[in-house]
């Protein structure tokens, strides 16, 4: 009886060994992309002042429209890429505000107010103006209620394996796309699409001055 009981509990130890090897690893797929202090990773296609870190989030309010924030890593020149992936943030607006995160996107711009011309957007809004709400893969699968209080601490997910991006908000899922092989945009929307060669960048936009938007808990996995 004593020997059993000594080889059940070498047992269990073991296991409860192995289970937290497995979370660990789990949590180390997991890249954290804000330190919560400063802009460390990240850089402005244009107007760097849109953007700082306010209570530990980061804030973005342009002075006129539009820039975006790119996370960049060490690279001293470009963005870091991403291709298949799992991404999360905590995100707030104040009144009225319009963002959005973009995926799969570089610094070329398309337009005066320097809209990115490529990628797709996931959209943030508090304002009533904007008719496409929050969670919207913009202009392409559009959500005409916000299905979150914008004022409050939301969190975003966005998937993106293969041809297929799926939106969640606060863990219900909101968006589920997948690219056709043959897929026509409108001229002025001709590079929102995914890059499944090289993937693209991350950024999280400053809209205009009336819009203010925090971000915080950023974080993304890669996905083979």
């Amino acid at each position: 009886m004593i020997r059993l009981g000594f080889r059940v509990r070498v047992l269990a130890a073991l296991f409860v060994s192995l289970c937290g090897a497995c979370s660990a690893f789990a949590e180390e797929e997991w890249q954290t992309l804000f330190n919560g202090k400063d802009l460390t990773g990240w850089r402005g296609n244009v107007m760097p002042e849109a953007f700082s870190v306010v209570d530990g989030a980061i804030r973005v309010h342009a002075p006129k429209e539009s820039a975006h924030l790119f996370y960049v890593g060490d690279l001293k020149e470009g963005f870091v890429r991403f291709k298949n992936f799992e991404f999360e943030a905590t995100c707030r607006g104040e009144a009225g505000a319009n963002s959005g995160i973009f995926i799969h996107t570089d610094m070329t711009t398309r337009d005066a107010a320097l809209h990115l011309a490529k990628g797709y957007e996931v959209q943030l809004n508090s304002s009533e103006k904007e008719k496409r709400k929050t969670g919207s893969l913009y202009a392409v699968v559009d959500l005409d209620k916000s299905p979150v209080d914008e004022s409050q601490w939301f969190k975003v997910r966005i998937v993106v394996k293969d041809s297929r991006i799926t939106v969640f908000l606060n863990d219900k899922q909101v968006v589920d796309y997948t690219e056709p092989a043959d897929v026509k945009r409108p001229p002025e929307r001709a590079g929102r699409l995914l890059d499944k060669k090289d993937g693209g960048g991350i950024a999280l936009q400053a809209h205009d001055p009336a819009s203010v938007f925090y971000f915080k808990d950023v974080r993304v996995r890669r996905l083979p």
